[in-house]
């Protein structure tokens, strides 16, 4: 059960589960009564409470200190994914988030290389380099209005490489199920705080009661798989480098082109985005770049597996 132990793995199949989610947010996001992402982002800091149900697999108090760090942590993650689902919401699914691809892991190492002894941890440099590419190549496969979508996805950018490093901080200060707890704290009291602005609180309130048992229901249904795979990637933080774990992000950004092209072909009314001629060359090359980075990372740390 090594593999359990690799963060590497746990990263890649945690951002796999993410990319599928996201392809499914895009298409919410689209519907009138599912539309608000304050309504959107309320709900997924909200159903983190559940973290609370870890507390009798080891939690303990980890002390003043590492409990703020972690419970400020969840707070800018929650933040983070507000300005997420902004450029979600502001832009086509694979262009914008093709952004935070590039930038993310980026903005994590940079904010990781004075408060971490090894900001990309033992993993190969060319690994890091190459999945970083993929995303930038993503990025600039097709044009942009960027003034919708960039403010948005750079401060989501910041604040999820913040959010990584304050993390990896508290998951070696104590145990993972104590730096968890703490941490999911803070991302619901970061929900709580959306109902102090009113006409958020309006949204979020209205927006629950106008959206249909079925919307609901795949929402939350989106919402557990996406949750599995938070849960993951805090777990993968607590394994290895965040700069290497919000790297390997590039591998949702691959899911989200390659599944965004079959709905394009089979549902053309589920998603307005096509891909042809540049964009497509582009976005396929970004991702003979991410599985490579992918591979060499996967040979690089075959001996902690084994």
């Amino acid at each position: 059960m090594a593999i359990l132990h690799n963060g590497v793995f746990i990263a890649t199949l945690a951002h796999g589960l993410i990319g599928l989610s996201l392809i499914w947010d895009k298409i919410l996001l689209e519907r009138p009564e599912t539309r608000s992402v304050a309504n959107y982002v309320f709900w997924l800091g909200a159903m983190s409470v559940l973290g609370l149900c870890l507390i009798p697999f080891g939690f303990h108090w980890p002390g003043r200190a590492l409990f703020a760090l972690a419970f400020s942590a969840g707070v800018i993650q929650l933040a983070a994914n507000f300005f997420y689902y902004a450029a979600l919401e502001a832009g086509e699914a694979s262009q914008t988030l093709a952004i935070m691809g590039g930038f993310s892991p980026l903005a994590t190492y940079l904010i990781a290389i004075p408060l971490l002894k090894q900001p990309l941890g033992r993993e190969s440099v060319l690994a890091f380099a190459l999945l970083v590419g993929g995303g930038f190549l993503m990025f600039f496969s097709e044009p942009l209005d960027l003034g919708r979508v960039l403010g948005p996805a750079i401060g989501a950018a910041a604040t999820f490489g913040l959010s990584s490093v304050m993390q990896k901080i508290a998951f070696e200060g104590t145990n993972f199920v104590s730096a968890y707890v703490a941490f999911t704290v803070g991302t619901f009291i970061g929900a709580l705080l959306l109902l102090l602005r009113s006409k958020w609180r309006r949204e979020i309130l209205r927006g629950s009661e106008k959206a249909s048992p079925r919307s609901k229901e795949l929402y939350f249904i989106n919402r557990f798989l996406s949750g599995v795979g938070s849960f993951l990637i805090y777990y993968g933080i607590s394994l290895t480098s965040p700069a290497i774990v919000e790297a390997i992000s590039g591998l949702r950004y691959v899911i989200i082109f390659v599944g965004v092209y079959f709905i394009g072909k089979y549902h053309a009314d589920w998603l307005h985005e096509r891909y042809r001629g540049w964009a497509l060359i582009g976005k396929s090359a970004a991702t003979v770049l991410v599985i490579a980075g992918l591979a060499i990372l996967g040979i690089s740390s075959k001996g902690a597996v084994e």
